[in-house]
């Protein structure tokens, strides 16, 4: 995925601003406070996937996919005069993936431009926090782009905290504009019988989403977050190279509603049982007008092993039902309006197990280097009933 990458102007924006502030000063002898970084992180990954049941070659084929994830985020405050909090958040990502599949567009090239890609996904978040009066406000810009996606999001939430500071609630608005550059299988691109869309043709999907957040600290030990959200979507919500083989055995491009309504709810608790071991628990139930019911369990116990560094055991269990416009390979009527073999959206269950290690030293530093505060590395198993295996390797480190 190609993008533009606005945020190394607005880096220099920023310590262009820091070093005025050293200084500025007013004249009630309040000296501005410089804009100073709190904090990079550095996450990068390696995911890879294989099963046998592709959605661009009609549900069957090989799944094979290779993915290279990396993030950068700096973090960056400053107090004024009134002790209110200015942060600013501005992080890059870049995905770098090989997809088997997707060659399969266009079986008689050696290989496609999708066979091969890189995202690129810049964001810049903003948060002013009000300390008195115990709120916060944040806003924030994101762009993401790819060989036949592109997308812009905007979000603005707003965050209460109680008196006591054991409550809190916040409230999330995001809105993702995308642009779908549509890529027909070959067969059928002079053929488009039953399409809403013509190959190479430009179609827009819009997203909108509301979250609610409130988290209560029942005791010393006991805490929990209930939380909603309410997504809709609407546009181009169908892959288009995806094909759909029907029970007469002839082939179209995979076709659904242009709208979809979502809302998932989820409850989240985590007990801290003693000084070493920490339980973290999650159960969501979700819901969508494409008649698709899910339930998420996972549990991931944190064992503190010395006053640096602890160990995580997460399981996450999941399963779903069948969206209505789902039917494997060959068993499509060519009366039926709507239609896929995309097994994301079939009916299946999925385990993950994983393994992660967390080390920070404030003091030494990590291997002696005094800004790395801390490292963290983590592996996961995804399996589902369906064939689907998948294995996730992260990296990840704080610099303060």
């Amino acid at each position: 995925m190609k993008k533009r990458i606005i945020t190394a102007a607005f880096l220099a924006f920023l310590f262009s601003q820091q070093s005025k502030a050293q200084t500025d000063t007013i004249n009630s002898g309040y000296k501005k406070q410089k804009l100073k970084i709190e904090e990079i992180n550095f996450v990068s990954s390696y995911y890879t996937q294989n099963g046998d049941n592709s959605a661009v070659t009609g549900g069957v084929g090989t799944e094979k996919l290779t993915d290279i994830a990396t993030n950068f985020e700096v973090l960056l405050s400053k107090k004024d005069s009134k002790n209110n909090i200015h942060s600013f958040d501005v992080n890059v990502g870049i995905d770098s993936y090989t997809s088997a599949s997707s060659d399969k567009i266009d079986p008689s090239t050696v290989s496609s431009a999708s066979y091969q890609d890189i995202r690129v996904y810049p964001s810049v978040n903003y948060n002013f926090e009000n300390v008195e009066k115990r709120y916060a406000l944040n806003a924030g810009l994101s762009f993401s782009a790819e060989f036949d996606y592109t997308s812009i999001g905007a979000n603005i939430g707003y965050t209460k905290t109680s008196k006591d500071k054991n409550r809190e609630f916040s409230v999330k608005g995001m809105a993702f504009f995308d642009t779908w550059k549509v890529i027909l299988p070959i067969e059928i691109r002079n053929n488009p019988t039953d399409n809403d869309a013509n190959h190479l043709d430009t179609k827009p999907r819009t997203s909108y989403n509301l979250g609610l957040t409130l988290s209560q600290v029942i005791n010393k030990n006991f805490q929990m977050a209930f939380l909603a959200d309410f997504g809709y979507q609407e546009g181009l919500l169908a892959t288009k190279f995806n094909r759909v083989y029907f029970d007469d055995l002839s082939v179209r491009s995979e076709k659904l509603p242009s709208t979809r309504f979502k809302i998932p709810l989820g409850v989240r608790a985590n007990y801290y049982l003693n000084d070493r071991i920490i339980l973290r628990t999650f159960y969501r139930y979700y819901y969508d007008n494409w008649n698709i019911n899910s339930h998420t369990v996972s549990i991931e116990p944190s064992i503190k092993l010395t006053p640096f560094s602890s160990l995580s055991l997460p399981y996450r269990y999941y399963m779903q039902s069948a969206a209505k416009y789902f039917d494997a390979i060959n068993q499509h009527q060519l009366t039926d309006e709507y239609y896929t073999s995309d097994y994301d959206l079939s009916k299946f269950s999925s385990n993950m197990i994983g393994l992660g290690y967390h080390l920070t030293d404030s003091d030494k530093g990590i291997f002696h280097i005094k800004r790395i505060h801390s490292l963290e590395m983590r592996y996961g198993y995804y399996t589902r009933n369906n064939g689907l295996s998948s294995h996730i390797i992260t990296l990840a480190l704080q610099f303060k």
